[in-house]
């Protein structure tokens, strides 16, 4: 019997490259966590860490604030 559904599995990109927390400034590195529809990527998905990926929607929040980043695609509107 072989099993199809094997995957390969993700690793936390914060833990991989020993980065503490994601900064709300830094705007192409929060693009890769968020679709084109400006939507953030679960982290079943991402492969984040829940500590880093609780950091990283926090992040996005702030950047959206700020007015870093839009809170959504100007295409789909």
């Amino acid at each position: 019997m072989v099993k199809l559904n094997m995957r390969r599995r993700k690793f936390c990109y914060f833990c991989e490259n020993k980065i503490e927390k994601p900064d709300y400034k830094d705007e192409r590195l929060l693009r890769r966590f968020v679709n084109e529809r400006g939507k953030i990527i679960p982290r079943r998905i991402s492969g984040n860490c829940a500590r880093h990926q609780r950091k990283l929607t926090i992040a996005i929040k702030r950047a959206r604030i700020m007015a870093i980043m839009a809170f959504e695609s100007e295409s789909f509107r």
